[in-house]
């Protein structure tokens, strides 16, 4: 092979990283894995090509991967989300919080609608000061038959979110179904918008502060599970 096949073969592993958004960092501490969860989150059907989306059928072995790499020592969960797909979304959750390699999720800009479940996941949770959590009911799109069978459909998908939610975080059930069911604060539709501080002082989301403080709190993690199995 010779060096111009060899420096076409590098540009394309280049390309590939930069269109997955791979970084490779040399000299670190500790080996972490940084996931991005950002705009919709995409379930069984495809958004349009102007929506900014994460599928779940990226993210779910992608999670697989990590937790099954011995070189892979924490992974970091970056959130900026509007909301999207609610079973595929509380499916990627659940994986998350299934995790046996530490984890810290980290909120910046806002967590909409099934992002909270996504927030509260991670072992440990940051929202930047200037990030909110918006919280509303189960919607849904599409046609909607005007049956009692839909009313409990939603109040069961409503039930799974809110259980998820109070089990992975410190926020109390009957605070957090008032929150969801607002009507003074939205417009043209029932919830709350809960900024970085006051969704720590409920117990939402654990800590207060941006991405340094969720990296220091994901080395401690990691030294302190070291230290376990010495």
């Amino acid at each position: 092979m010779d060096n111009k096949e060899k420096n076409k073969i590098k540009e394309e592993e280049i390309n590939v990283a930069e269109s997955e958004a791979q970084v490779d960092v040399q000299n670190t501490k500790h080996l972490i894995h940084c996931l991005t969860i950002i705009g919709q989150i995409e379930g069984h059907y495809v958004l349009g090509e102007q929506n900014k989306t994460t599928k779940y059928e990226h993210i779910i072995p992608a999670l697989v991967a990590v937790e099954q790499d011995r070189s892979v020592e924490g992974l970091i969960i970056i959130l900026n989300t509007v909301g999207g797909d609610v079973e595929a979304g509380l499916a990627i959750a659940e994986l998350i919080a299934g995790m046996k390699t530490p984890t810290v999720s980290l909120v910046v800009g806002g967590g909409h609608s099934i992002g909270v479940p996504l927030a509260v996941s991670a072992k440990m949770s940051f929202i930047v000061p200037s990030a909110s959590m918006t919280i509303h009911p189960v919607r849904m799109n599409g046609t909607v038959l005007g049956v009692p069978q839909t009313l409990s459909y939603f109040d069961k998908m409503q039930d799974r979110i809110v259980s998820f939610v109070t089990d992975n975080s410190n926020v109390k059930e009957n605070e957090f179904r008032t929150l969801m069911m607002n009507t003074d604060e939205l417009v043209l539709d029932v919830g709350s918008v809960v900024e970085g501080k006051k969704a720590v002082e409920i117990g939402l989301i654990d800590r207060l502060g941006s991405l340094g403080d969720a990296m220091d709190c994901l080395y401690e993690m990691i030294e302190n599970t070291e230290k376990r199995y010495k």
